[in-house]
Protein backbone atom coordinates (compact mmCIF):
# COMPACT_ATOMS: atom_id res chain seq x y z
CA UNK A 1 0.00 0.00 0.00
CA UNK A 2 1.57 3.56 -0.71
CA UNK A 3 1.85 6.11 1.81
CA UNK A 4 -0.87 8.21 0.03
CA UNK A 5 -3.63 5.18 0.17
CA UNK A 6 -2.68 4.28 4.01
CA UNK A 7 -3.08 8.64 4.34
CA UNK A 8 -6.88 7.90 2.26
CA UNK A 9 -7.33 4.94 4.65
CA UNK A 10 -6.49 7.04 7.86
CA UNK A 11 -8.99 9.89 7.01
CA UNK A 12 -12.07 7.33 6.05
CA UNK A 13 -11.54 4.87 9.26
CA UNK A 14 -11.89 8.16 11.15
CA UNK A 15 -15.56 9.23 9.29
CA UNK A 16 -18.59 8.68 10.88
CA UNK A 17 -20.57 5.33 9.60
CA UNK A 18 -22.93 7.65 7.46
CA UNK A 19 -20.05 9.38 5.41
CA UNK A 20 -18.43 5.98 5.14
CA UNK A 21 -21.90 4.24 3.16
CA UNK A 22 -21.76 6.91 0.80
CA UNK A 23 -17.96 6.38 -0.16
CA UNK A 24 -19.07 2.88 -0.69
CA UNK A 25 -21.62 3.62 -3.31
CA UNK A 26 -19.72 6.43 -4.48
CA UNK A 27 -16.67 3.99 -5.36
CA UNK A 28 -19.13 1.02 -5.83
CA UNK A 29 -20.76 2.97 -9.13
CA UNK A 30 -17.01 4.44 -10.11
CA UNK A 31 -16.00 0.72 -10.45
CA UNK A 32 -19.35 -0.28 -12.18
CA UNK A 33 -20.84 2.89 -13.96
CA UNK A 34 -22.66 0.38 -16.33
CA UNK A 35 -24.77 -0.69 -13.31
CA UNK A 36 -27.03 2.60 -13.85
CA UNK A 37 -28.24 1.36 -17.20
CA UNK A 38 -28.33 -1.97 -16.11
CA UNK A 39 -31.12 -1.14 -13.30
CA UNK A 40 -32.82 0.94 -15.46
CA UNK A 41 -33.38 -1.69 -18.16
CA UNK A 42 -34.75 -4.32 -14.71
CA UNK A 43 -37.17 -1.28 -14.05
CA UNK A 44 -37.94 -0.86 -17.52
CA UNK A 45 -38.87 -4.47 -17.77
CA UNK A 46 -40.63 -4.50 -14.96
CA UNK A 47 -43.21 -1.65 -15.55
CA UNK A 48 -43.60 -3.72 -18.91
CA UNK A 49 -44.55 -6.54 -16.84
CA UNK A 50 -47.00 -4.85 -14.50
CA UNK A 51 -48.49 -3.29 -17.49
CA UNK A 52 -49.15 -6.75 -19.60
CA UNK A 53 -51.14 -8.11 -16.07
CA UNK A 54 -52.50 -4.86 -15.22
CA UNK A 55 -53.93 -4.73 -18.65
CA UNK A 56 -55.34 -8.19 -18.72
CA UNK A 57 -52.58 -9.12 -21.71
CA UNK A 58 -50.97 -11.79 -19.76
CA UNK A 59 -52.55 -14.25 -17.25
CA UNK A 60 -50.73 -15.25 -13.92
CA UNK A 61 -50.62 -18.89 -12.99
CA UNK A 62 -51.43 -19.83 -9.43
CA UNK A 63 -48.61 -20.74 -7.51
CA UNK A 64 -50.33 -24.33 -7.11
CA UNK A 65 -49.96 -24.87 -10.37
CA UNK A 66 -46.62 -23.95 -11.31
CA UNK A 67 -45.47 -26.36 -8.29
CA UNK A 68 -47.57 -29.08 -10.02
CA UNK A 69 -46.39 -28.40 -13.56
CA UNK A 70 -42.41 -28.40 -11.88
CA UNK A 71 -43.37 -31.71 -9.70
CA UNK A 72 -45.17 -33.36 -12.53
CA UNK A 73 -42.29 -32.36 -15.15
CA UNK A 74 -39.22 -33.12 -12.74
CA UNK A 75 -40.67 -36.31 -11.00
CA UNK A 76 -38.21 -39.26 -12.02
Amino acid sequence: MTAQTMEIMDVVDSLPIEMKLEIIDHLLASISPRQKEIDEAWNDEVERRIDEVESGKVKLIPLEEVRERMRSRYRK
